[in-house]
């Protein structure tokens, strides 16, 4: 199911609860509203669509990942950048790091770590904003 973004900056202010195996379809969910939005659009997190649920969605090369309950385990290399975000007008800048780890569980609930270094670490980082309700 593809849905609709979410601007409401109540919602997206909200931090997210824990995501459990029965937040499954809405990861999957948020996977297929990532890849409708992919030609302008690169992560989603779940309150994007309307969900205070700890999942994103980013695109990592040719597939889009669902990250259930990600959270960052080591960062180093910050810099100065501008970003936009789906739910939000215009971009704003923010501090990102450029290498990063995030420890997640997979749709399947067993834990994953990966390193992630540019762009890639950018979204993820955008996301894991989202998900504590902090806007940029």
């Amino acid at each position: 199911m593809i849905y609709p973004i979410n601007h409401d900056q109540q919602v997206l202010q909200q931090p997210a609860r824990p995501a459990t195996s029965a937040d499954r379809q809405l990861a999957e969910a948020l996977v297929t509203t990532l890849t409708a939005h992919q030609d302008h659009c690169i992560g989603m997190a779940a309150n994007m669509i309307g969900f205070p649920v700890s999942i994103i969605a980013v695109s990592l090369g040719p597939v889009n990942v669902a990250m259930l309950n990600p959270r960052l385990v080591k960062k180093a290399h910050p810099y100065q950048t501008k970003e936009g975000c789906l739910s939000l007008t215009g971009t704003r800048s923010t501090t990102r790091f450029e290498r990063i780890t995030v420890a997640y569980q997979d749709l399947t609930g067993a834990q994953q770590e990966l390193e992630l270094t540019g762009l890639a670490a950018q979204a993820v980082q955008h996301e894991c904003d989202h998900l504590r309700g902090i806007l940029i």
